[in-house]
């Protein structure tokens, strides 16, 4: 049996993505993921992007453009709460009701 821990999608091209919702859920031995270069500009729904991602703990996601996302609920769901703090502190400066439903 093989379990996913490291994804490299840093050439992965998102630039026309509008829907990345539940795209890594269930990789609960995913531990490293690089999606450095994806572009979030258009993409409107995230909902459970992350979900059940227990094992992830090395991830940048600071740079994700939001502005047009609608739907972010449980992006983080069954994720580790040390996790979740990591991701939280990144984005101290934003203030959206959206973006607080990712960690419910």
């Amino acid at each position: 049996m093989f379990f996913l821990k490291e994804i490299d999608l840093s050439n992965f091209n998102t630039d026309n993505a509008d829907n990345m919702s539940y795209m890594f859920s269930g990789c609960s031995s995913l531990k490293k993921l690089n999606i450095s270069n994806f572009n979030t500009v258009n993409v409107i729904n995230m909902s459970g992007m992350f979900n059940c991602c227990s094992s992830l703990n090395e991830i940048n996601i600071s740079y994700f453009d939001i502005k047009n996302t609608t739907d972010m609920v449980g992006m983080f769901y069954r994720c580790s709460n040390k996790f979740k703090k990591k991701i939280r502190s990144k984005f101290k400066n934003i203030n959206n009701d959206v973006f607080e439903k990712a960690f419910h």
